[in-house]
């Protein structure tokens, strides 16, 4: 019979995977408190690194419909749950397997499908998402600053043809007209001084 514990600890871990976009499951074993805690600030914020039980957790994957885990549930287990950018997170995942030999990354889910210790290594080897959107960005931007160019370099050959600026030639243009329609009204005026 279940106890009120593990029904909580099972919905909690369901609520987990739903929330999630991604997950990996991780084995930490002989990593001390510290390591780990260096690990969860190295996730960031949108990242929760849990310590699961096997049978508790496998429950709750399957509750929330997740097979990726499936036969992966055994020794010590951490789950790095993740509801920000899952390339930045497996990213740290990956650097500190890299210098804590310690934490093995077992396998994982992206976006509903399951992934291996290698395709969580490929996804930590993509471009992060703000450096993903800082190339849409100037990729963007790009043609308008040719088209800013353009404009410049049309003005630059009408201040050479004309020989004065382009700026200076435009208010005079403008003055034209006023003056003329000055000189129109000043006739009109002496004559209607003469009445």
């Amino acid at each position: 019979m279940a106890t009120p514990n593990k029904v909580s600890a099972v919905a909690e871990i369901t609520n987990d995977f739903k929330e999630s976009n991604a997950a990996v499951l991780t084995e930490y074993r002989g990593l001390t408190v510290a390591q780990l805690k260096q690990l969860r600030v190295s996730l960031g914020q949108d990242t929760k690194f849990a310590v699961v039980k096997n049978t508790l957790t496998a429950i709750a994957a399957k509750e929330a419909g997740v097979e990726a885990f499936d036969g992966q549930l055994a020794g010590p287990t951490a789950i790095a749950f993740i509801k920000g950018d899952a390339v930045a997170a497996a990213k740290s995942l990956t650097d500190f397997a890299k210098t804590n030999k310690q934490l093995v990354i077992k396998t994982g889910y992206f976006e509903g499908k399951a992934l291996n210790a290698s395709e969580v290594a490929a996804l930590a080897a993509l471009e992060s998402r703000e450096l993903q959107l800082a190339k849409v960005a100037g990729i963007l931007k790009a043609p308008a600053a040719a088209a800013a160019r353009i404009i410049d370099a049309l003005r630059l050959k009408l201040e050479e043809e004309n020989g004065a600026p382009a700026e200076a030639a435009a208010p005079a243009a403008e003055e034209a007209p006023a003056a003329e329609a000055a000189e129109a009204e000043a006739p009109a005026e002496a004559a209607a001084e003469e009445n």
